[in-house]
């Protein structure tokens, strides 16, 4: 089984969305999710990854990215739609331990070091070097 099949294979045992552009492949997985009136709040876990053949590297990193859309609670009206990201290194432990944005308004476990270990795990077992990036990958 090539790298890129049994990233696939991980991607569908996650059941999460894998997306490719242009060489850069995009594994989402959502978290958590809050619904309240009329709005939504979503919690994804987003790993970026690009397979160097010629040099046998998979490069990856690895976010928290944050979206809500309906109506806010703090005006009263209107709709509006919101991204935040969060990246400050390498993340190991469950999002609760780690963050503090994210852990009082999701309930949810999540071992970072899991998914990033078993990408890399898979990247050794086909003869290619993991290489971690804090900064997402473009």
């Amino acid at each position: 089984m090539s790298l890129h099949e049994a990233l696939q294979s991980l991607a569908q045992e996650l059941k999460a969305r894998v997306q490719e552009k242009g060489g850069m492949y995009e594994l989402t997985l959502v978290v958590a999710e809050r619904k309240a009136f009329l709005s939504t709040q979503k919690l994804e876990y987003v790993a970026r990854f690009r397979i160097d053949e010629a040099r046998k590297t998979l490069s990856f990193s690895e976010m928290l990215r944050e979206s809500g859309k309906g109506l806010p609670s703090e005006s009263g009206f209107g709709f509006q739609k919101e991204t935040y990201k969060i990246q400050k290194g390498e993340r190991s432990g469950t999002i609760e331990e780690q963050s503090l944005l994210f852990g009082k308004k999701y309930q949810y476990q999540l071992e970072y070091s899991t998914i990033r270990k078993r990408f890399e795990e898979m990247a050794q077992q086909a003869g290619y070097q993991f290489q971690y990036q804090i900064l997402p990958l473009r």
